[in-house]
């Protein structure tokens, strides 16, 4: 079992995410060892990218203020290293196709078994072209199901991916929304039907009501926009407290 599923093990998982260099690198460091502290079980670090595919206005920006510091992913896999020495909390990387294609992929999968990346995420490459290079790399590869999955679509996503199933609660980009999709009930039992991996539920889930509506379907929930919203207006202290209240809102 890889680190990844067996976070989800003992307890419903919390998965906050986090553009590694908003507002800098260091912050990024301190503020992963922080979130380990307020509850997270999972950290998903969103690689810069000057278009990154899904993600909404909030998560755009930290991208760009990112980009802005020069932050490469070769920046955030030494960050990785470098947390690696004080904590093992399970780290997923997301990013674009277009980043690993450049720095290569046997290269980028070596070193994330090298650094300690637990997981990947690549929103813009569908289950129908994913491809293991190095096929006998131990990172985990996490698939997509959204609201408007086909049955094949799921099935082949099921199929592929490891560590856990990134269910997205509505159709569209990230962001903070008012309610999430009424369909995700049957999505689930869907994915159960081709896979025993965990299911997390992301987008659009940004406190703790709609953190404790979305886990009584899935095994774990994933938060993004709603820390990085807080880090955009410089109450970056203030998010140990708000993930430590979807922390107790998913145990409750």
């Amino acid at each position: 079992m890889s680190n990844l599923s067996k976070a989800f093990e003992s307890r419903k998982a919390l998965i906050t995410y986090v553009t590694a260099g908003d507002p800098a690198l260091g912050a990024t460091e301190k503020l992963i060892y922080d979130l380990e502290k307020a509850g997270a079980d999972i950290v998903e670090l969103g690689i810069p990218f000057s278009d990154p595919l899904a993600d909404g206005p909030v998560i755009q920006a930290s991208h760009q203020r990112a980009l802005k510091k020069n932050v490469s992913l070769s920046d955030v896999f030494k960050l990785v290293a470098k947390v690696r020495k004080k904590t093992q909390i399970p780290i997923c990387f997301m990013l674009a196709y277009n980043l690993v294609m450049k720095y290569g992929e046997d290269n980028f999968y070596r070193d994330c078994e090298k650094t300690g990346v637990d997981g990947v995420v690549i929103p813009d490459l569908p289950p129908e072209e994913s491809r293991v290079t190095g096929h006998e790399s131990r990172v985990d590869r996490i698939a997509f199901v959204s609201p408007t999955s086909t049955e094949s679509r799921i099935k082949l996503a099921a199929e592929r991916a490891t560590g856990f199933i990134y269910l997205i609660s509505v159709a569209g980009i990230t962001g903070k929304r008012e309610a999430i999709a009424g369909n995700l009930a049957q999505l689930v039992e869907k994915i159960k039907k081709y896979s025993n991996l965990p299911i997390a539920i992301g987008f659009g889930i940004s406190t703790p009501a709609q953190a404790a509506q979305a886990i009584k379907l899935a095994d774990g929930v994933i938060v993004g926009s709603a820390i990085v919203d807080r880090i955009a207006r410089k109450k970056i202290n203030s998010v140990p407290k708000f993930v430590a209240s979807l922390r107790t809102a998913i145990d409750a």
